[in-house]
């Protein structure tokens, strides 16, 4: 009877020593798997799903759309001249003028329109403002939102850069009678625009500014 003889028989202490260190290794085991088991902050998966932000300090880069073939011809004539024209850039820049000159002649702001307009156009634009301040009138307006701008063609005449952009927009006009009317009510209109505006500058030339030199209706 080997197993009766082996249990009356004292444990050696090399072999409790060996069960005691193999009890205590599982128990660390253990608690290791508690930790590194779960799932503790931020996961790879995670990651792929956020977005990327610009760091602290740099400004978000909004998506720029391309231009279509059909505009990328329209502006060939002026890219030959001038490789460095970036017709993205100068549409945003064009919507901006357009909204600056659109309010700055209804306010009669004629040191914002100056810079903006060549002499003929500056010169249209004062005989309307002189006509509504001889009425006594003044006029506030407000853009029912960002107008639309469609650059049409860009091309370039002797020293000259030209580029015509189509311009939708949607606005409201209040109209103040001028003081002292007895039939004092504020005129409120709202309408759709849809105009060509052509803008000019001198190519070369150390100012890179453009002016509007011509403003003509357009389909809607």
């Amino acid at each position: 009877m080997p197993d009766a003889a082996i249990q009356g028989l004292p444990v050696p202490p090399a072999l409790f020593q060996i069960v005691f260190f193999a009890v205590v290794a599982a128990f660390i085991l253990f608690q290791l798997y508690n930790v590194l088991g779960k799932k503790v902050g931020r996961q790879p998966q995670e990651d792929a799903k956020t977005p990327a932000l610009p760091a602290a300090g740099e400004p978000a880069i909004p998506a720029r759309p391309l231009l279509d073939a059909q505009t990328m011809a329209a502006i060939s004539g002026l890219k030959a001249r001038d490789p460095a024209f970036d017709p993205q850039k100068f549409l945003e820049g064009s919507r901006q003028a357009y909204e600056t000159i659109v309010r700055g002649y209804a306010s009669g702001d004629r040191a914002a329109l100056k810079p903006l307009l060549a002499p003929a156009v500056m010169d249209s634009f004062e005989t309307g403002i002189v006509a509504r301040e001889t009425r006594g009138e003044t006029e506030q307006v407000e853009f029912l939102q960002s107008p639309r701008a469609d650059l049409e063609s860009a091309t370039a005449d002797g020293d000259r850069a030209i580029a015509k952009v189509r311009f939708l927009s949607e606005m409201r006009s209040k109209i103040i009678p001028a003081s002292g009317e007895d039939t004092a009510e504020p005129r409120i209109e709202e309408r759709r625009t849809a105009e060509h505006w052509t803008f000019e500058r001198k190519l070369g030339a150390a100012d890179p500014n453009w002016v509007l030199a011509r403003v003509e209706p357009a389909n809607a």
